[in-house]
Protein backbone atom coordinates (compact mmCIF):
# COMPACT_ATOMS: atom_id res chain seq x y z
CA UNK A 1 0.00 0.00 0.00
CA UNK A 2 0.81 3.70 -0.67
CA UNK A 3 1.59 6.49 1.37
CA UNK A 4 -1.37 8.01 0.20
CA UNK A 5 -3.64 5.13 0.24
CA UNK A 6 -2.89 4.32 3.80
CA UNK A 7 -3.65 8.07 4.69
CA UNK A 8 -7.07 7.79 3.06
CA UNK A 9 -8.28 5.08 5.15
CA UNK A 10 -7.17 5.95 8.35
CA UNK A 11 -8.99 9.18 7.38
CA UNK A 12 -12.10 7.18 6.39
CA UNK A 13 -11.43 5.76 10.27
CA UNK A 14 -12.77 9.26 11.59
CA UNK A 15 -15.89 8.98 8.48
CA UNK A 16 -19.32 7.66 9.92
CA UNK A 17 -18.99 3.37 9.53
CA UNK A 18 -21.58 2.99 6.55
CA UNK A 19 -18.96 5.44 4.17
CA UNK A 20 -16.30 3.01 5.32
CA UNK A 21 -17.11 -0.03 3.23
CA UNK A 22 -16.90 2.23 0.09
CA UNK A 23 -13.62 3.39 1.23
CA UNK A 24 -12.60 -0.37 1.29
CA UNK A 25 -13.93 -0.95 -2.07
CA UNK A 26 -12.07 1.93 -3.89
CA UNK A 27 -8.77 0.91 -1.93
CA UNK A 28 -9.14 -3.11 -3.27
CA UNK A 29 -9.82 -1.21 -7.26
CA UNK A 30 -6.97 0.91 -6.50
CA UNK A 31 -4.60 -1.96 -5.71
CA UNK A 32 -6.20 -4.40 -8.62
CA UNK A 33 -5.82 -1.43 -11.04
CA UNK A 34 -1.67 -0.51 -10.27
CA UNK A 35 -1.02 -4.83 -10.66
CA UNK A 36 -2.70 -4.39 -14.06
CA UNK A 37 -0.94 -1.00 -15.02
CA UNK A 38 2.09 -2.22 -13.79
CA UNK A 39 2.27 -5.45 -15.76
CA UNK A 40 1.22 -3.51 -18.86
CA UNK A 41 3.78 -1.01 -18.26
CA UNK A 42 6.48 -4.20 -18.47
CA UNK A 43 4.75 -5.61 -21.26
CA UNK A 44 5.22 -2.34 -23.50
CA UNK A 45 8.74 -1.64 -22.29
CA UNK A 46 9.48 -5.04 -23.44
CA UNK A 47 8.46 -4.26 -26.67
CA UNK A 48 11.36 -3.56 -29.22
CA UNK A 49 13.80 -3.91 -27.21
CA UNK A 50 16.48 -5.66 -28.13
CA UNK A 51 18.89 -7.96 -25.86
CA UNK A 52 22.21 -8.07 -26.56
CA UNK A 53 23.77 -11.83 -26.24
CA UNK A 54 27.07 -10.54 -25.51
CA UNK A 55 25.80 -8.63 -22.60
CA UNK A 56 26.50 -9.92 -19.28
CA UNK A 57 23.25 -11.07 -17.15
CA UNK A 58 22.58 -9.99 -13.31
CA UNK A 59 23.31 -13.48 -12.18
CA UNK A 60 26.88 -13.58 -13.71
CA UNK A 61 27.11 -9.93 -12.60
CA UNK A 62 26.32 -10.98 -8.76
CA UNK A 63 28.17 -13.72 -8.75
CA UNK A 64 31.52 -11.56 -9.16
CA UNK A 65 33.17 -9.61 -6.47
CA UNK A 66 32.21 -6.30 -7.22
CA UNK A 67 34.53 -4.18 -4.60
CA UNK A 68 36.26 -2.32 -6.53
CA UNK A 69 40.12 -2.85 -5.54
CA UNK A 70 43.30 -0.80 -5.95
CA UNK A 71 43.82 -3.63 -8.66
CA UNK A 72 40.64 -3.31 -10.38
CA UNK A 73 40.93 0.46 -10.67
CA UNK A 74 44.52 0.12 -11.93
CA UNK A 75 43.43 -1.88 -15.05
CA UNK A 76 39.92 0.20 -15.53
CA UNK A 77 40.95 3.51 -15.70
CA UNK A 78 42.79 3.73 -18.92
CA UNK A 79 39.43 2.04 -20.57
CA UNK A 80 37.66 5.31 -18.76
CA UNK A 81 37.11 9.01 -20.83
CA UNK A 82 39.10 11.30 -19.38
CA UNK A 83 38.11 12.61 -16.31
CA UNK A 84 38.51 16.22 -16.76
CA UNK A 85 36.41 17.16 -19.44
CA UNK A 86 37.62 20.12 -22.16
CA UNK A 87 34.83 22.70 -21.25
CA UNK A 88 31.93 22.75 -19.07
CA UNK A 89 31.46 21.69 -15.45
CA UNK A 90 34.33 19.29 -14.11
CA UNK A 91 32.51 16.25 -13.83
CA UNK A 92 31.99 13.87 -10.48
CA UNK A 93 35.05 11.42 -9.65
CA UNK A 94 34.84 8.18 -11.78
CA UNK A 95 36.01 5.62 -9.59
CA UNK A 96 32.83 6.80 -6.98
CA UNK A 97 30.33 7.03 -9.54
CA UNK A 98 31.49 3.50 -10.75
CA UNK A 99 31.57 2.21 -7.23
CA UNK A 100 27.77 3.09 -7.06
CA UNK A 101 27.21 1.17 -10.17
CA UNK A 102 28.75 -2.00 -8.46
CA UNK A 103 26.43 -1.32 -5.51
CA UNK A 104 23.49 -1.64 -7.54
CA UNK A 105 24.66 -4.41 -9.71
CA UNK A 106 25.11 -6.43 -6.59
CA UNK A 107 22.09 -5.72 -4.71
CA UNK A 108 19.24 -5.30 -7.44
CA UNK A 109 18.55 -2.21 -5.75
CA UNK A 110 16.55 0.30 -7.68
CA UNK A 111 19.08 3.50 -9.03
CA UNK A 112 16.58 5.62 -6.71
CA UNK A 113 18.03 3.60 -4.11
CA UNK A 114 21.58 4.53 -4.05
CA UNK A 115 23.21 5.69 -1.06
CA UNK A 116 24.39 9.36 -1.16
CA UNK A 117 27.85 8.38 -0.99
CA UNK A 118 28.13 7.48 -4.26
CA UNK A 119 26.80 10.71 -5.43
CA UNK A 120 23.55 11.87 -7.03
CA UNK A 121 21.95 8.63 -8.40
CA UNK A 122 20.93 10.62 -11.70
CA UNK A 123 24.65 11.12 -12.48
CA UNK A 124 25.62 7.78 -11.23
CA UNK A 125 22.68 5.98 -13.92
CA UNK A 126 23.62 8.58 -16.38
CA UNK A 127 26.90 7.60 -16.41
CA UNK A 128 26.06 3.76 -16.53
CA UNK A 129 24.14 4.43 -19.45
CA UNK A 130 26.33 6.44 -21.65
CA UNK A 131 29.06 3.60 -20.82
CA UNK A 132 26.96 0.91 -22.06
CA UNK A 133 25.95 2.63 -25.36
CA UNK A 134 29.80 3.16 -25.86
CA UNK A 135 30.85 -0.39 -25.09
CA UNK A 136 33.02 0.87 -21.80
CA UNK A 137 30.90 -1.02 -19.08
CA UNK A 138 31.32 -4.53 -21.13
CA UNK A 139 35.13 -3.87 -20.94
CA UNK A 140 34.48 -2.89 -17.23
CA UNK A 141 33.01 -6.18 -16.47
CA UNK A 142 35.58 -8.58 -18.42
CA UNK A 143 38.48 -6.50 -16.62
CA UNK A 144 36.48 -7.78 -13.46
CA UNK A 145 36.11 -11.24 -14.41
CA UNK A 146 39.14 -11.56 -15.45
CA UNK A 147 40.60 -10.40 -12.16
CA UNK A 148 38.43 -12.39 -10.24
CA UNK A 149 38.70 -15.88 -12.35
CA UNK A 150 40.58 -18.55 -10.59
CA UNK A 151 44.59 -18.68 -10.87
Amino acid sequence: MTVPEVRRLLLALAEPPERFGSRLTWSTFRRQHQAVAKCSHAARRTQGRVHSRNCPTIQLLCALNLDLTDEHWARISPLLPPQQPSTGRPANDHRTLLTGMFWVVRTGAAWRELPEHFGPWQTVHNRYQRWRKAGIWQRIIEVVQETNAPT
